[in-house]
């Protein structure tokens, strides 16, 4: 969501499923900033590619991470990982939000 409560609900809803130790977590909006009603679109499009390439990209500019990301890994640099499913949560102002999740292409079926 880019914003401070918005970040932290979101945070608090991966947390309710998921194990934070087992989770990377970043921001593309770090590296895009704010692209209004193409957000959702261009993060999805980031996380798609980081499935494909097994690379993912840093959150810039974190200096001093709320403490409901504890527990999370939050890189600020890219970092190579085996990625077997990754999230793109997309929240907007008025409830207008979405979630999908991606996994990397096997040929092998």
């Amino acid at each position: 969501t880019s914003t401070p409560v918005g970040d932290m609900a979101e945070v608090a809803g991966i947390r309710q499923v998921f194990d934070p130790s087992k989770v990377t977590i970043q921001s593309t909006k770090s590296l895009t900033g704010h692209c209004l009603g193409a957000a959702g679109g261009i993060e999805a499009a980031a996380v798609v590619m980081q499935c494909y390439t097994g690379k993912v990209h840093g959150t810039l500019n974190l200096t001093d991470p709320e403490e409901g990301i504890k527990g999370f890994n939050v890189p600020s640099k890219a970092q190579d990982l085996k990625i077997t499913g990754a999230l793109s949560n997309s929240f907007g102002f008025g409830g207008h939000n979405s979630a999908i999740i991606f996994t990397p292409y096997d040929e092998r079926g």
